[in-house]
C-alpha cells in the first residue's frame, strides 16, 4: 500500500502537468499516517478539483508512523530539500512539538486537520474547529453536574483541561480516565471493568473524547455488557457523530448526543456527496463509504492551499524556492524567506467549505465555524440545534431526550419470544405458514393485540439459545431474550419472562400480564412446653460430656489423694469407755468424694471438706466450670 501511495504521488503530477499544459509547478508536502486511505483520498480528489491553470499542485507523499518523531524528522527534512511551499500532514501528541518546532525554525507553513495543538504556533494552520466551546455548552444544556470523562491522551489534553476548569468554577464533579494508554490485547477487558467500575459509582452520564475508531471499540464494550440501556447518557467529544455505527446502540434506549461538522444537507455538501459516490473505490479507497469528517477536512485543506496560492499569483508575490532546498538541520538554521508570505496568504483565506465556513485568526486557529448538535433517537441521527461562537448552542428542535417513539409505524419491530407451551407453540401444520403464522399461543395473541392497539407491524423471532435470559459471571455477558433486547438484535419481548432484580438493571419491563401466586410462606411458631432435658440447651452434648467426665475425674482424684495423704486419716475413739485398738478412718470415701464434688459442682455446702490446698484447688476449678456454664446460659 505504501508503494502504491509513493507511486501515485510521482505519477500525479505528471499527469496534472499535461492537463495544465506545463504551468507553474507549486510544490506541496503530504505526510499520511498509515490506514488514512479515505483521507489520501480525498487529498487527491481536491487536488484534481482545485487545481488551475495559473498553477500546478505537485505532490510529494510520504506515508508514515505518525508517533514516530524520528520518521516524521526525516520525511519533513525530505519534503523541505525537495522545495514545497506547503505541507499538509497529520500529528499526534508524541511529535506534534517535533512539527511546530521545524515550522517555526525553517517558515514553513504546516496545514493539518490534527486536533489543535496547545500554545500559539505561527505556522501552523489548524483545519480542526476547538471542541471545548460546543462541548461546555452541551454539558451545561444538559445541567450535568456530575459525569465521567474518558479520553484519549494523544489528541492532547487541552479539552480535558477546559473540562476540569470549568468543573471548578460550576462545582461539577468530574471523574477523568485516560484510555489512550491501554494495551490493545486487553483493551475490551479493560473496557468492560471500567465501566463496572462507573456503574459501581453510579456514573451513569459519559463524555467520550476520542477518535472514532476508539469510539466504536469502546461502544461495542458498552453493549456487551448492558450498558446502552434507558438510564445512560454518552457524549462523544469529536466532530464526526455521522461517521460511526450507531444501529447497534439505536434501540438500546441509551441517550447519545454529539457533534457533526459536515452538513450533509448543505447543496455544497450534496453535491461533492454525488461526485465521490461516484469515484472507484479500487482507484479511491474508502470512496465505498460516506466521507469522514477527517476527510473532509483534508479536502478543505486542499482548496485553503489552492486558495492562498491563487492570491500570490494574482499579486504577483515572488515565492520561488530557488537556492532554498536546503538541509533542515543545517546549524544554524536557514528559515526560508518567503515562508512568512505563504502563513500570512494562508490565514487571510476564508472560504466555504466541506466543514462550514472556514477561516482563520492571527494564531491559524478555526473561527467564525459552526458545528450542528446531534442526539440518537428511534428513527436514526437527528441534528437538534447548531453552535457557533456568536450564538453559542441553539436548539432548533424541542422534541428532546427521552428517546422518541416516531416512526414505529414504518418499522417492523422484532419481537423476540421462546417455544414454551401454552404460551408460544408451533401449530401442527406449522410448514404451510409464513412468518408469525406459524406459531400459536397466549403470547402470540398478545404479541398481536399489542401491535394492532400500537399500530406497528412486528415480526415474531425465536431467541436463538432456547434460554430465558442469564448473565455469565465472569464476562458480564447476557444470553437468551434478555440477551437479544440488550444487544439491540430485537426490540421487545413477549414472553413468560420472570421479572429479577438483575433483568431489571438492564431491560424495561411493562406490569406482569400473569402472576404465578408464589410468594414466601412462614409458619407463626407456636409456643411449646419445656421438656424433662431442656437443661441440656443451653450447651452442646458434647460439652456435657466433657462435664460428666471431669466430675468423675475429680471425684477419683480426691479419692487417690485423700487415701495416700497422712492430713485426710483421723483416729475414731469408742464411745462408753470401752477399751480396744484405735481405728484409723478417712472420710473421702468413693461416695464422700462423688458427693463432695456434686456439692462444688453445684456451688452447694457440704458437711466435709478437704484439708489439702490441691483438693481445694480441684473441687474450685469444678465450680469454676459450672459459673462458665451459668454464664453461657444466661447469654
Amino acid at each position: 500500500k505504501q508503494k502504491m501511495m509513493n507511486l501515485s504521488g510521482f505519477l500525479l503530477p505528471a499527469l496534472w502537468g499535461l492537463a495544465l499544459g506545463g504551468s507553474p509547478s507549486v510544490q506541496i508536502g503530504g505526510l499520511f499516517p498509515r490506514g488514512a486511505d479515505q483521507e489520501y483520498s480525498a487529498f487527491r480528489v481536491g487536488m484534481v478539483q482545485f487545481g488551475t491553470a495559473e498553477f500546478r499542485l505537485t505532490p510529494h507523499i510520504d506515508n508514515l508512523e505518525v508517533a514516530n518523531s524520528f520518521a516524521i524528522t526525516n520525511c519533513f527534512c525530505s519534503q523541505f530539500s525537495r522545495g514545497v511551499y506547503a505541507i499538509f500532514g497529520f500529528y499526534d501528541k508524541k511529535s506534534v512539538n517535533t512539527i511546530t518546532s521545524f515550522c517555526e525554525t525553517l517558515h514553513v507553513s504546516f496545514i493539518t486537520p490534527s486536533f489543535p495543538a496547545d500554545g500559539l504556533n505561527q505556522f501552523v494552520l489548524q483545519m480542526r474547529p476547538d471542541i471545548k466551546g460546543p462541548l461546555i455548552s452541551l454539558v451545561e444544556y444538559y445541567k450535568w453536574e456530575k459525569f465521567a470523562y474518558l479520553y484519549d491522551s494523544d489528541r492532547g489534553l487541552s479539552t480535558l483541561q477546559a473540562v476540569l476548569d470549568t468543573a471548578a468554577e460550576r462545582k461539577w464533579q468530574v471523574t477523568a480516565i485516560n484510555v489512550g494508554n491501554l494495551k490493545d490485547e486487553r483493551k475490551d477487558e479493560a473496557y468492560r471493568s471500567l465501566f463496572q467500575d462507573l456503574e459501581n459509582k453510579k456514573e451513569r452520564r459519559v463524555i467520550l473524547d476520542c477518535e472514532q475508531d476508539k469510539v466504536k471499540d469502546i461502544m461495542e464494550q458498552v453493549i456487551t455488557i448492558g450498558r446502552h440501556v434507558k438510564g445512560y447518557h454518552y457524549i462523544i467529544a469529536n466532530f464526526g457523530f455521522l461517521d460511526g455505527d450507531l444501529s447497534k446502540i439505536q434501540y438500546g434506549g441509551a441517550n447519545v448526543s454529539g457533534f457533526q461538522i459536515v452538513d450533509f444537507d448543505d447543496p455544497l455538501v450534496s453535491k461533492f456527496d454525488q461526485r465521490w459516490e461516484a469515484l472507484e473505490e479500487k482507484e479511491y479507497p474508502g470512496a465505498d463509504s460516506k466521507i469522514r469528517y477527517t476527510s473532509a477536512l483534508t479536502y478543505d485543506a486542499v482548496q485553503v492551499m489552492t486558495e492562498a496560492f491563487r492570491f500570490l499569483h494574482k499579486q504577483r508575490i515572488d515565492i520561488s524556492r530557488r537556492g532554498n532546498n536546503g538541509d533542515c538541520l543545517a546549524n544554524p538554521a536557514v528559515p526560508w524567506a518567503q515562508g512568512v508570505e505563504i502563513e500570512r496568504a494562508l490565514k487571510q483565506v476564508r472560504v466555504d467549505g466541506l466543514t462550514g465556513n472556514i477561516q482563520f485568526d492571527q494564531y491559524g486557529k478555526r473561527v467564525n465555524y459552526s458545528v450542528n448538535i446531534m442526539e440518537l433517537k428511534n428513527s436514526g441521527p437527528v441534528k437538534i440545534g447548531y453552535w457557533n461562537e456568536v450564538d453559542k448552542m441553539v436548539v432548533t428542535k424541542s422534541d428532546l431526550f427521552p428517546n422518541d417513539t416516531m416512526g414505529m409505524e414504518n418499522k417492523t419491530v422484532i419481537v423476540t419470544t421462546i417455544l414454551e407451551a401454552p404460551y408460544v407453540m408451533l401449530k401442527k401444520n406449522s410448514e404451510l405458514f409464513t412468518d408469525n403464522d406459524r406459531y400459536e399461543g397466549y403470547c402470540v395473541d398478545l404479541a398481536a393485540e399489542i401491535a394492532k392497539h400500537c399500530g406497528f407491524k412486528y415480526q415474531l423471532k425465536i431467541v436463538g439459545d432456547g434460554k430465558y435470559g442469564a448473565r455469565d459471571a465472569e464476562t458480564k455477558i447476557w444470553n437468551g431474550m434478555v440477551g437479544e433486547l440488550v444487544y439491540g438484535k430485537a426490540d421487545i419481548a413477549v414472553a413468560p419472562l420472570t421479572i429479577t432484580l438483575v433483568r431489571e438493571e438492564v431491560i424495561d419491563f411493562s406490569k406482569p400480564f400473569m402472576s404465578l401466586g408464589i410468594s414466601i410462606m412462614i409458619k407463626k411458631p407456636q409456643k411449646s412446653k419445656p421438656g424433662v432435658f431442656s437443661f441440656l440447651d443451653p450447651l452442646a452434648y458434647e460439652i456435657w460430656m466433657c462435664i460428666v467426665f471431669a466430675y468423675i475425674g475429680v471425684s477419683v482424684v480426691l479419692f487417690l489423694v485423700s487415701r495416700f495423704s497422712p492430713y485426710e486419716w483421723h483416729t475414731e475413739e469408742f464411745e462408753d469407755g470401752q477399751l480396744g485398738a484405735s481405728e484409723s478412718t478417712n472420710e473421702f470415701g468413693i461416695f464422700n468424694s462423688l458427693w463432695f464434688s456434686l456439692g462444688a459442682f453445684m456451688q452447694q455446702g457440704c458437711d466435709i471438706s478437704p484439708r489439702l490446698v490441691c483438693e481445694s484447688v480441684l473441687a474450685g476449678g469444678l465450680a469454676s466450670s459450672r459459673a462458665s456454664w451459668c454464664r453461657s446460659r444466661n447469654l
